[in-house]
């Protein structure tokens, strides 16, 4: 389930919050009742490790070009 963070535009309040997909987006801030807007940040996505390209799974002694 992701995690969504919502800001309160009358009171500052920040929080987040798991929410489905299906799931209407929160309009009133809990606190003081106020406008509450989703607020969007980069993706957390990060590619590490071997496997990134295709020919990181092949063995170092067979390159792909008949000599």
């Amino acid at each position: 389930m992701p995690t969504y963070e919502y800001a309160c535009k009358d009171c500052g309040r920040h929080f987040d919050i798991f929410q489905d997909f299906s799931e209407a987006s929160l309009t009133v801030c809990p606190e003081c009742q106020g406008h509450l807007r989703k607020k969007f940040g980069t993706v957390g996505v990060t590619f590490k490790g071997s496997g990134f390209y295709r020919t990181d799974s092949r063995s170092s002694g067979s390159s792909g070009s008949s000599e």
